[in-house]
């Protein structure tokens, strides 16, 4: 009686999670920001509903990387997730480690039951004997799922209208193939997860805790739903491209240093911005069936909703398509909270956002604080979307790093009005960007060598943080001074 009582406890004072990232989906994507011309009305909706911050950044705007940030509180160099996990990694052990304490660790022993939908793709898996090609897909066995007990997930993949998943307790052999578009799939099996019938997907006497990992918006892009292209179709390049850095001429030559970056590619921007615009419709709408049944099966009041994503898309813009780069396209992604219990709606935050602060704000919003570890890299920004009091950041951090090579790559800062950048490439030659946000919106000015105070403000702050982090980049960087 006393077991089934304190259960109940649990349940009734615990708020439910559902946190949710689709892939590749840049904060100009959602269409309450009246950026891209993107039909979006359940976003919009969730916006009105909560709370939407503006500052959320990718501070590596890389799947892999930004995915270990958010599972562990801590930064690549202290994860050893230092780039997207593939065969080619696996050398460097570079996956989700085992003795990482994790966010959902920390809500299991809080009393949580935790679930994961969809890609993962936070293992390297081995290269075959024999095979020069590259694996991406990984099994991801239970005892290296940090406590997550309803699994329905991947590794990754590119085919999302034939997508396939390991759950629950499925040996690596043992894959679930599916013949449909893969947000409406796992859409109806978190609908599911939702209503537990007869207590199947999760134990009826805990609050739970969803992770949902949709892979579109992310390429390859023509994978969408017909019904979708309707509301972009009949629209021009010019009325879809509306950023004005939206460059299709140029290779980007000023760039070429920068291995992350992809350039040479922008003509998928003309081929593919309509369907990666419908695709955006297409996940808001699942987002939309999802958030209803919430509605439906009265557990909104006290469920947290968190939508944002990994990274950006640049579509074009500075003559560069997907990510992994320093520009608002790729760095600034959607973040909206919903708590309707104690989160006051209609609220828009200029809160900067890092992913190693989700950890930290996401386990004391709730109050799940037994075991949160005390070496994260990030910062507990509960009580500031709660009460608008406490220390906000000031900045977020950029980093770019070469596999297998925590010291390597480039640095920087981004603040609510400038973005501060050094890079350092192969051959040791350092170049830096700085752009004022406010007065060039769309980054098309570098003001290196025409703001000398701003630089040297910046350079100091950065150099600041970096060696407040322990970052192995520094000492490289001032070792070539």
């Amino acid at each position: 009686m006393s077991c089934n009582s304190s259960s109940q406890k649990i349940k009734n004072e615990k708020p439910n999670i559902l946190f949710i990232f689709p892939d590749q989906f840049r904060n100009a994507a959602v269409g309450i920001n009246n950026q891209d011309p993107v039909y979006t009305p359940n976003l919009d909706q969730l916006g009105k509903e909560g709370m939407v911050i503006s500052n959320a950044i990718s501070n590596y705007p890389l799947c892999s990387p930004y995915r270990g940030m958010l599972m562990t509180g801590k930064l690549p160099y202290n994860n050893s997730v230092l780039s997207n996990s593939n065969s080619n990694r696996h050398k460097y052990n570079n996956s989700w480690q085992k003795e990482d304490v994790s966010i959902s660790d920390v809500l299991v022993k809080n009393g949580y039951d935790a679930g994961y939908v969809g890609k993962l793709h936070l293992t390297s898996p081995p290269p075959i004997q024999g095979k020069d090609t590259v694996l991406w897909d990984a099994y991801q066995p239970k005892e290296l799922r940090h406590g997550f007990n309803f699994w329905y997930a991947y590794g990754t993949f590119d085919q999302h209208n034939t997508p396939h998943y390991w759950i629950n307790n499925a040996k690596e052999e043992d894959i679930t193939y599916v013949n449909e578009w893969s947000p409406k799939h796992e859409a109806d099996v978190i609908i599911d997860y939702i209503k537990n019938p007869l207590a199947k997907t999760r134990s009826a006497n805990k609050p739970f805790a969803l992770f949902w990992s949709v892979n579109p918006p992310h390429p390859p892009y023509q994978y969408v739903p017909e019904k979708y292209l309707k509301y972009y179709k009949d629209k021009s390049l010019d009325e879809l491209l509306v950023r004005d850095n939206v460059d299709l001429d140029t290779d980007a030559e000023d760039l070429l240093f920068h291995s992350g970056a992809t350039r040479k590619r922008t003509h998928l921007a003309q081929e593919h911005v309509r369907n990666h615009f419908a695709m955006v419709t297409g996940v808001d709408e699942q987002i939309g069936r999802v958030l209803k049944t919430l509605k439906e099966e009265g557990l909104e009041e006290n469920t947290i909703v968190v939508i944002t994503s990994d990274h950006g898309e640049m579509m074009g813009s500075h003559g560069l398509m997907s990510k992994n780069v320093w520009f608002e396209e790729a760095i600034n992604v959607p973040f909206i909270i919903k708590w309707p219990k104690k989160i006051r709606g209609n609220q828009k935050n200029d809160l900067i956002v890092s992913a190693t602060d989700i950890m930290p704000t996401l386990l004391n919003l709730v109050e799940a604080t037994d075991g949160i570890p005390t070496n994260l890299d990030g910062k507990d920004l509960s009580s500031i979307i709660l009460t608008d009091k406490g220390d906000k950041p000031t900045s977020a951090l950029y980093y770019f790093i070469l596999e297998g090579q925590p010291e390597s790559g480039h640095r920087g800062i981004r603040t609510h009005k400038h973005t501060y950048v050094i890079t350092i490439d192969n051959k040791n030659v350092e170049r830096k960007f700085l752009y004022d946000n406010e007065n060039d919106s769309y980054q098309k000015t570098n003001l290196i060598g025409k703001d000398d105070a701003t630089e040297k403000r910046l350079h100091s702050e950065l150099l600041k943080n970096l060696e407040e982090k322990k970052d192995p980049w520094l000492e490289k960087y001032q070792n070539l001074k």
